[in-house]
């Protein structure tokens, strides 16, 4: 997905220090596109927390009725130094990228495409979709690797059923179970869904911070509460995490998770760099390439060759008139 805000934040993503107790991210409203937007609700980026390990953007959005939205159209755009997770609880989703990856997402699976030092992709709800329910979740990649060659992945994880609770990993490891999709710094990421009244504890890496998403119900995590659409934060140090759904019905979660990044970076639009000279380079890059690339192959392309299907492309926002200045915890 793309960040589509005409006039995108200015984000210095990085880490903040652990905090003494779990505490509680509200998601702001942002509309992607035009009259009849498809509005998410973003949790990552924000003042009080850019990042929870690696993951450094959260849109939730949904359940949505297509034939009032829209549905998801999202032209073809540029990604670098990052991966993307799409996740859906319902609806179909259409992706296209310059590897040559053609491919569907659906509930129960994950698209994960790495960026690495550039591609480019679409997104489309398909017209069997009526009601599109889901997240897109970006991870940064540490700058050792941030150059990568770009690839795709598709995975459809198993359901471990068990105590009233039903968990998906697609990112990681937990409770026993591994996804296959390759990462670049520790993480994980899981769907739990909760019977009313049913607890769950999960095993924690103590060097782990941990985000839950609340997609339905009520949740405590680790004794804080949360509603449908907010974000539990948990620090570093705990061995094991217990999340109970509330009494009145039953709850879903994403579990988020990863070893602080330690490393400064900067994100803008849909870029990642490490200093504003970085990003203005990529801006000038996506803008010359996304004219060339429509009328045919271009050789050298930093975002690789369009799919001869692509008849558009997302100009880049224009940059504030201010430099972006990285900010962070050094390694």
């Amino acid at each position: 997905m793309s960040n589509t805000e005409p006039v995108p934040s200015v984000i210095t993503c990085a880490e903040t220090g652990t905090a003494a107790r779990a505490s509680v991210l509200s998601p702001r409203a942002v509309p992607l596109g035009g009259p009849r937007a498809m509005t998410v609700r973003r949790t990552l980026p924000q003042r009080s927390r850019s990042l929870i390990g690696a993951w450094c953007f959260v849109d939730h959005f949904g359940p949505d009725d297509v034939a009032a939205t829209g549905g998801m159209h999202v032209p073809p755009h540029p990604h670098t130094a990052l991966q993307t997770v799409t996740w859906l609880f319902s609806g179909e989703v259409e992706h296209r990228d310059t590897v040559g990856t053609h491919s569907f997402v659906r509930p129960g699976e994950v698209n994960l495409m790495t960026a690495g030092r550039g591609i480019a992709h679409s997104e489309d709800s398909t017209p069997a979709t009526t009601v599109l329910h889901g997240a897109q979740l970006w991870v940064a990649l540490p700058d050792a690797t941030r150059g990568t060659a770009p690839a795709f992945e598709h995975h459809a994880p198993p359901e471990l059923v068990g105590d009233g609770a039903r968990t998906r990993v697609f990112v990681g490891s937990l409770m026993g179970h591994s996804s296959p999709v390759r990462t670049y710094s520790p993480l994980v990421g899981a769907e739990i869904t909760l019977d009313p009244g049913a607890s769950l504890t999960v095993g924690a890496r103590e060097d782990f911070e941990y985000g839950v998403l609340v997609d339905t119900g009520d949740v405590t995590a680790d004794g804080t509460p949360g509603t449908a659409g907010e974000l539990l934060y948990l620090p570093p140090g705990a061995a094991e995490l217990v999340l109970r759904a509330g009494a009145s019905g039953p709850a879903r979660v994403l579990l988020l998770g990863g070893e602080p990044l330690g490393e400064e970076i900067v994100m803008w639009w849909n870029f990642i760099g490490r200093d504003h000279d970085e990003v203005v380079a990529l801006r000038e890059r996506w803008q010359h390439e996304a004219r060339a690339s429509l009328e045919g192959p271009t050789p050298g392309a930093r975002f690789g060759d369009f799919p001869a299907v692509w008849s558009e492309a997302l100009p880049a926002p224009d940059l504030p008139n201010a430099r972006l200045r990285p900010r962070g915890r050094r390694p």
